[in-house]
């Protein structure tokens, strides 16, 4: 079953770009990725599908609910985490937790202290007090202690030191094999690489990439790094060159063989050739969007 489905969603803001003609379709059980750089249009899609802003055109489903007419029901059904995080001034942490589940019409008291205790969140704090990583932390349990079978995430580490962050995916992981799926979106690409089973990556509101993290990883360039003089005059297919005085790192996208011809007629102290990682990768796809436009 499909739990998000878009058809040409399309969001303006005026005559400003929101978001242009997405299609995209999610499984039940995925644990998906939604890429792209800050103004891309993540925020846009997510708050559209939830219905906390109107789409200019197109259609859109959840849960095979349509996000106009049944978005009460929608909400009721999904754990949403923003990027940006606000309290009611003077309540306490666990007055907050209760508020989020009395809207539910649900008593999720047993999970949402469980939560508090796996991430070392305070329940008697007032959330004025508290630091930015802590009221992340709050809006985590708000977002899951009443187990929804949809979790849609809004870059959701931020302000997380590392050790939260790793029982944060934790705690998604476990959620994702008791059937929840989830909906991460997220400029930290190593993120999505480690977590994600599939990914699509969004540039200035449109959809350029849709793919298992697997095939979205692989490219035909290679990171080189070498110590020695080279002549770069005779490589076709170079991006990203960082060259020193007598080192150089580079992607190489060009005929490996003629690659390494012209490395055999260099001066080469060290070679190093590798994959790239996820970042550069990212950039390949913006790159050569950019190039065909």
């Amino acid at each position: 079953m499909q739990i998000i489905k878009t058809e040409k969603l399309t969001k303006y803001y005026g005559k400003a770009r929101g978001i242009v003609d997405l299609d995209l379709e999610i499984n039940r059980g995925e644990f998906f990725g939604f890429i792209g750089p800050n103004g891309a249009g993540k925020s846009t899609t997510i708050r559209t599908l939830l219905g906390l802003i109107s789409p200019t055109s197109g259609s859109a489903q959840i849960l095979g609910m349509d996000i106009i007419k049944d978005k009460i029901s929608i909400l009721e059904r999904v754990g949403y985490l923003p990027s940006e995080t606000t309290f009611y001034s003077g309540m306490k942490v666990k007055d907050v937790l209760k508020l989020s589940a009395d809207m539910r019409k649900q008593d999720c008291s047993e999970q949402a202290d469980l939560l508090c205790k796996r991430l070392q969140l305070d329940v008697n704090k007032k959330v004025d007090e508290l630091s930015f990583g802590n009221k992340k932390k709050v809006a985590i349990v708000c977002a899951l202690q009443h187990k929804p079978e949809l979790l849609i995430l809004d870059e959701p580490t931020s302000g997380l030191d590392p050790l939260m962050q790793k029982e944060f995916f934790d705690i998604l992981h476990e959620h994702n094999k008791q059937g929840a799926t989830i909906f991460l979106s997220s400029h930290v690409l190593s993120e999505v690489q480690r977590n994600c089973t599939r990914a699509t990556i969004i540039r200035e509101g449109k959809i350029i990439a849709c793919d298992s993290v697997e095939n979205l990883s692989k490219t035909n360039a290679k990171r080189v790094s070498i110590n020695g003089n080279v002549n770069f005059n005779l490589l076709d297919g170079i991006r990203d060159k960082k060259i020193s005085s007598n080192s150089a790192s580079f992607l190489y996208s060009g005929d490996i063989n003629h690659l390494v011809k012209t490395l055999a007629d260099s001066h080469i102290t060290d070679l190093t050739i590798t994959d790239p990682d996820m970042d550069e990768i990212f950039l390949h796809y913006y790159q050569k969007e950019g190039d065909e436009a």
